[in-house]
């Protein structure tokens, strides 16, 4: 099945869909203003060393100047093998030194970026540390047979000048020689170019910077299976092709510029596809529906027949129903992202065999999924749990946030509830104040019925605290919110 990838790039943001037969199957969003430093690697300058700290503010080109503890300078720990103190900072740095860092924390409030000399640089399958000799194995990977393995099989990989060392991570189990092979050619191709960089440009610049989402698109989303990467800025384009040409030359024959008078995503429903995407109801083909609703806790997602009444039976419209939601929520967990816990409430079946048949369809339908998924037998309740593993914010989380007048609840209490919050109020501030009139300032639908259905209780009220109340609509107000005035 072939699969296309569609880059929309502006200077805000960047925002990719990979669709597959017609069908959005992944979003992936990234904003210029959020996109953090952790990762970057600079040419810095020792601008104070603090001997009494231990640490050295460095000037890496930020409005801040950055943090550089003595634990974070990798000669200090290198020199002493671990077991005795690290040389002091005083007799490794100097006042206008210049060395390459990295950023390992972002600066957060009035705080510096912090820094480690010790540089790491990640790719799809391997992580790079051109100063260590050392091949380490993920934890995730377990079993120590394969763990050698694997340490066996990235030795053979590896070119006869190598002397940097590397960490294996959990996707290189099932990758092919060839693409190992790829990904130690692209880290040392980016090592090469920051020490290249490091001897020749001045302090303070910028030497390597982590991939841009576009970027990483080519580097991890691409495979056989892709048949085009259409990107629609022009100049975003040029520039991913250098990139290509360079680190991944095999997927720039299906690159493409898209010069369409459509926008892209409009082109393939991308758009509606997003705001369908945040809603909390996903209508299948046969009339059945699901009911996503995202916690902090956990996502639960519900299955219901709807009005799908196919099949020669109902234990058979449940089976077909249950069938089709296993899809649907396979793609609604890559579309929206979710992560964490998940708890699939499938209609109940009493047949094993459909139980076991829907449940061999969700792994099935789960396992093109790129990021790690465990699923769990039908527990006693009926119930499907799983965890997916957590790799970035949830569509939801970067598009939306909570509703200022339910503050994520979901609800927000009646305007009839509020008229009788507002009568108690007012009784209570009667008791407590002797103004001249109570003016009652709220939203257009709590006003309205205290013109009509509530208007015989805000008279008896008067009529009781011997008060003019006046009633006054403020636009701006959502529906719970309110103020009794004291004229």
């Amino acid at each position: 099945m072939n699969e296309d990838i569609l880059i929309n790039i502006t200077p805000q943001e960047t925002r990719v869909a990979l669709v597959l037969q017609g069908a959005v199957q992944e979003l992936h969003i990234e904003r210029t203003l959020t996109r953090g430093l952790a990762g970057n690697v600079y040419l810095g300058k020792v601008v104070r060393v603090l001997p009494g700290m231990q640490s050295a503010f460095i000037d890496i080109g930020l409005e801040r100047a950055a943090f550089l503890h003595v634990a974070d300078i990798w000669e200090a720990r290198s020199h002493d093998g671990g077991n005795a103190p690290p040389t002091p900072i005083e007799k490794l740095l100097f006042d206008g030194q210049v060395l390459t860092v990295q950023v390992i924390k972002d600066p957060i409030g009035t705080k510096g970026a912090r820094l480690s000399t010790q540089i790491s640089i990640a790719g799809r399958m391997l992580v790079y540390l051109p100063q260590d000799q050392h091949i380490g194995i993920s934890q995730k990977i377990e079993k120590e047979a394969e763990r050698e393995r694997l340490r066996a099989r990235l030795q053979s990989l590896l070119p006869a000048d190598e002397k940097g060392g590397y960490i294996v991570r959990t996707m290189a189990e099932e990758a092919s020689s060839d693409d190992i092979g790829a990904d130690v050619d692209y880290l040392r191709k980016t090592w090469g170019a920051i020490v290249q960089g490091a001897r020749t440009l001045p302090p303070t610049t910028l030497l390597y910077q982590d991939l841009s989402l576009a970027q990483r698109v080519l580097r991890d989303f691409v495979h056989d299976e892709t048949a085009s990467i259409q990107v629609d800025s022009r100049e975003n384009f040029i520039k991913l092709a250098e990139f290509a040409q360079v680190y991944t030359p095999s997927v720039l024959s299906r690159m493409a510029h898209y010069t369409g008078e459509r926008p892209l995503f409009d082109l393939y429903g991308v758009e509606e596809e997003i705001l369908r995407a945040l809603g909390r109801r996903v209508d299948l083909k046969s009339g059945g529906y699901l009911i996503v609703d995202q916690t902090e806790a956990m996502t639960t997602i519900d299955v219901n027949t709807g009005g799908y009444v196919g099949g020669r039976n109902f234990a058979d419209t449940i089976f077909k129903t249950n069938l089709e939601a296993a899809h649907a929520i396979a793609r609604q967990l890559r579309l929206r992202n979710l992560g964490g816990i998940i708890i699939l409430d499938f209609i109940d079946m009493e047949n094993n065999e459909h139980r076991n048949a829907v449940l061999a369809e969700l792994k099935k339908t789960l396992a093109r999924d790129r990021t790690k998924v465990s699923v769990s037998s039908f527990s006693a309740l009926g119930l499907v749990e799983m965890t997916r593993k957590r790799t970035r914010e949830s569509l939801a989380h970067i598009l939306c946030e909570p509703c200022p007048a339910c503050s994520g609840k979901g609800q927000v209490k009646t305007s009839r509830t509020i008229c009788y919050e507002i009568l108690r109020e007012l009784l209570r501030e009667a008791k407590q104040f002797n103004p001249r009139e109570f003016r009652i300032v709220a939203s257009q639908e709590v006003i309205d019925l205290f013109l009509e259905e509530e208007s015989q209780h805000l008279a008896m009220l008067g009529d009781f605290i011997g008060k003019r109340i006046s009633l006054q609509v403020e636009k701006g107000y959502h529906q719970e919110q309110y103020d009794v005035i004291l004229m």
